[in-house]
């Protein structure tokens, strides 16, 4: 704006001194004509009046060539001005070019994702549906989920056992027999339900119950492949943060650890060789307490029906169920166990200790305690190699597998009042080393015995009696597997197990056996 201000200003001042510039000499001419004669006053104020215009021109000249450098400067400022506001708009379009090539490419990408998010929901709904066709429904809302592993073992066997797929100790051989047998088996397999429930005070409650096929045979041709369904465990389970409580049957939380096996399912491993389990109902509470970061105790209690390993009688009435001795004490068994765990090593380094009582009537008064004091440890020896074991010492619990599921040894008819009942010692314990060579590849060697005191069986002497052999003293198990996980879902096993079961006439059976399982869980 101020470019064209000057510009107009200019043009009358240019014209002005053109003018002047015309009509000066005229009057210069026409005064020298009239003073020509002489020098007059009037002569002298005109050249001073043309000499006062001259400066005034000459000034008026300065302030144009002023303003002509000033109008100048301003087209060069507005010039560049110019030129910079061209270089922005190409950079403006340049980057709107730019842009526009961005949104071009993340549209082309959303484009791409959005075909892979169409593939995948449809993926998504082929799999809701297959699950919508197998998922296991409930009469309630609240959810159940089916698991269990199906699980088939070949064996061979040397020497004679008690039992010739799952053998857990050495009897008898009459010399008629053959050293051995042979045969294969699906009866280990196990099937599972769990139920999560509501929330019941301020607990997450949840259920479950577990089946395998170990409840014996039924009387028919060939009846050794049709395997009896059997309860395993059953509980149910109120879970708070610190605290749980578990009604249920279930098995020894004061005896928490088993030998890792697949030879031996629907009886744990070594059991009735240093391995105590029963599968007892039960009514226990857990609570946990944090020492620090890293360590904690658990403290459980609970009360157990107070079994002795008796086998039910009456099998004329096998509708019914008669109390055995435990039950006939008119009152449970107690139990108890502490357990504390910390890091180590790579693993987790966990120790504990239990107590076990119960009260036995074995009619006429004849009253007996049962008891154990057990202990239990898991031991890392770096991230591969875990050492583990229990150990126990007790009296008169032959419903807890111990002296061979014994509990008493008597001297006659247990019906006869006269009879003289002695309840049975025992010690023993089993201890195992792992290791885990990759996350699919384990090897285990694990050994253990049950020893019941040969002073207590000798007692009577030749008039000793009891349910199961009178005879047994002591019996070691022992077994060495390589265990192969090519995926989550299926296991390979190849198992050898050696058994080595005393007497008081200081004899001994051997047996063993040689297992192969494969087994899919689901």
């Amino acid at each position: 704006m101020r470019f064209h201000r000057h510009s107009h200003c200019s043009l009358p001042v240019v014209i002005a001194v053109l003018v002047l510039a015309a009509s000066s000499p005229a009057p210069a001419q026409e005064s020298k004509n009239r003073t020509a004669p002489g020098n007059g006053p009037d002569v002298q104020q005109s050249l001073n009046e043309l000499q006062s215009e001259v400066r005034e021109l000459k000034d008026m000249v300065l302030q144009l060539q002023q303003e002509t450098l000033a109008g100048r400067a301003e087209i060069s400022r507005l010039r560049k001005e110019l030129e910079s506001q061209a270089v922005s708009d190409a950079t403006a379009a340049d980057d709107q070019q730019a842009t526009g090539e961005t949104l071009a490419s993340a549209a082309t990408q959303l484009r791409q994702r959005s075909n892979h998010l169409q593939e995948d929901e449809q993926v998504l709904n082929a799999e809701i549906t297959e699950l919508q066709q197998t998922r296991v429904e409930s009469a309630s809302k609240y959810r159940v989920r089916f698991s269990g592993i199906v699980l088939f073992n070949l064996f061979g066997n040397s020497g004679a056992v008690e039992n010739l797929d799952v053998p857990t100790w050495g009897v008898w051989k009459d010399p008629m027999d053959a050293n051995g047998g042979v045969g294969g088996t699906l009866r280990q397999s196990i099937l599972g339900f769990e139920t999560f429930g509501p929330e019941v005070f301020g607990a997450r409650s949840s259920g479950s119950v577990s089946f395998d096929f170990g409840g014996g045979f039924p009387a028919t041709y060939n009846g050794v492949n049709f395997g009896l369904v059997r309860l395993r465990t059953a509980d149910i389970r109120l879970d708070w943060k610190k605290t749980s409580v578990v009604a249920g049957q279930d098995s020894l939380f004061f005896m928490p650890l088993n030998p890792t096996s697949f030879a031996s399912v629907i009886v744990p491993p070594l059991a009735y060789a240093g391995n105590l389990y029963s599968w007892t109902p039960q009514l226990r509470v857990e609570h946990r307490f944090a020492l620090s970061e890293k360590s904690a105790l658990a403290l459980q209690g609970g009360l157990l029906d107070p079994l002795t390993g008796e086998p039910p009688y009456n099998f004329n009435y096998v509708w019914y169920r008669f109390p055995d001795a435990g039950e006939y004490s008119r009152q449970p068994a107690y139990a108890v166990h502490a357990g504390y765990s910390h890091p180590l090593w790579g693993g987790t380094f966990n120790i504990g200790a239990g107590g076990y009582y119960s009260r036995q009537n074995w009619g006429f008064q004849r009253m007996v305690d049962g008891y154990a004091a057990t202990m239990d440890a898991s031991l890392p020896l770096g991230r591969k190699l875990t050492l583990s074991g229990e150990f126990y010492r007790g009296q008169g619990i032959g419903g807890l597998g111990g002296a061979l599921g014994r509990s008493v040894v008597y001297d006659g008819a247990i019906e006869n009042p006269q009879t003289n009942v002695l309840p049975l010692n025992t010690v023993g314990g089993w201890a195992q080393l792992k290791f885990q060579a990759t996350p699919k590849l384990e090897f285990n060697a694990a050994a253990g015995q049950d020893n019941p005191f040969a002073a207590d069986i000798r007692y009577f002497g030749s008039q000793s009696e009891t349910y199961g052999s009178p005879y047994l003293t002591r019996n070691r198990g022992a077994f060495g597997n390589v265990i192969y996980r090519p995926r989550s879902d299926l296991l390979l096993s190849l198992e050898y197990r050696r058994l080595k079961t005393f007497t008081i006439f200081n004899n001994s059976y051997d047996a063993g056996q040689v297992n192969m399982a494969m087994g899919v869980l689901f």
